[in-house]
């Protein structure tokens, strides 16, 4: 029963592995990529890639993919003009590596995005996108009237 036990536990580890493995491969492909074109045409239009997949049995995973070739995983990043701000604020927020619930999860996106900007939105202003787990298709919130984030 030993030797039964152990080897789902072994197969187990595997497809762990193996969905890991996929993950940061593809992220790893689009780094390469990235630092190919940068080095090959020398200029600065540079791309910077996010890779999210949800792994069915380990949750999502993010890649953040930079023109250098270098690749990360992130329970939370940003990128843009005030990337080190808005990084600087999830810290933050995730400091205790809390699991948040998708209506905190929004919440603490559009705050973010407040509190680094430092102005207010109004919901006509900004688009905010998500993929869930239940529904994997990408998808724009509609922000109406009555959103208090």
């Amino acid at each position: 029963m030993t030797i039964l036990a152990d080897a789902r536990t072994l197969v187990q580890q595997a497809r762990n592995e193996a969905t890991e493995f996929r993950f940061k491969y593809f992220a790893k492909w689009i780094a390469d990529k990235s630092l190919y074109s940068t080095c090959l045409h020398d200029h600065l239009d540079w791309v910077l890639a996010m890779v999210l997949g949800i792994d069915d049995e380990n949750g999502p995973k993010l890649f953040k993919c930079d023109p250098a070739g270098h690749f990360f995983g992130h329970k939370a990043t940003s990128a843009g003009l005030k990337e080190q701000e808005a990084i600087d604020f999830l810290e933050k927020k995730m400091k205790n590596d809390p699991e948040f619930s998708y209506d905190e999860t929004v919440q603490t996106a559009i705050s973010g995005l407040q509190s680094v900007l430092q102005e207010d939105f109004k919901a006509s202003e900004i688009e905010v996108g998500v993929v869930r787990r239940d529904n994997p298709a990408f998808q724009f919130l509609a922000l109406g009237l009555d959103c208090h984030y």
